[in-house]
């Protein structure tokens, strides 16, 4: 049984960005957990790649970061609205916060804690979630081997990051994040059959809730909160 939607902290340490940028293209979900199906699923033949951009919206100015870097799309909201401001008061907390930067680590981030999950890999989940976070992710790892079953979870390519959402309480930051990626995800029995998912390339959004006391020296986001887009 899936844990349910749960309330993670300025950088992301740096030897566990560049782990995760190793991690990335094998990584292991559990769909109910961590995201859902949108309904556009692809051939597992079709090559992938990022489309072309869409459309900007009002009052958002768009941030494309270098190819060398990712191929995902960036969006980081306008100064002048309402998330960009929460971003500027969480810059002025933290000079050394950058949307960009963080957007970065978030990705990686996102593909560790989703390896981890599937992999059952509980000392790194503590390392990256907040207490009520892991306790749902732990017990949703309890019932999947206490079933016999396995995940099977690959994150074909990231095609976008959106800042949706960001806000100041006193020291503490929170900022969530839209994550649209092509996975497959597929979990099997005791047995090896299929009990939910498929091999095929499905489009899945995830929107995760990061946080971290910028007061403090420890510099880690943590993941509080995770909810399908």
């Amino acid at each position: 049984m899936a844990p349910e939607e749960v309330p993670m902290q300025g950088g992301f340490p740096i030897d566990l960005i560049l782990f995760a940028m190793v991690a990335a293209f094998l990584v292991l979900r559990l769909r109910s957990v961590l995201g859902k199906r949108t309904g556009y699923e692809r051939p597992p033949q079709q090559p992938q790649g990022v489309q072309g951009p869409t459309a900007r919206a009002e009052g958002v100015a768009e941030e494309i970061m270098p190819a060398q870097r990712s191929n995902t799309r960036r969006v980081v909201p306008d100064v002048r609205s309402a998330t960009g401001a929460a971003l500027a008061r969480i810059s002025s907390a933290d000079p050394q916060f950058d949307p960009n930067t963080f957007l970065d680590g978030a990705e990686g981030a996102f593909a560790m804690i989703v390896n981890a999950f599937a992999q059952g890999d509980r000392e790194t989940l503590r390392a990256l979630l907040s207490d009520d976070t892991y306790a749902g992710f732990e017990g949703a790892i309890t019932a999947r081997e206490q079933a016999g079953e396995r995940q099977r979870t690959e994150i074909r390519s990231m095609h976008e990051m959106v800042v949706e959402g960001a806000d100041l309480r006193g020291t503490v930051a929170d900022v969530t994040v839209r994550f649209i990626s092509d996975q497959v995800n597929m979990t099997t029995g005791r047995d090896g059959e299929i009990v939910a998912g498929s091999d095929a390339i499905t489009e899945v959004i995830d929107i995760w809730t990061f946080q971290r006391d910028v007061g403090t020296d420890d510099p880690a986001w943590r993941l509080v909160a995770t909810r399908s887009g």
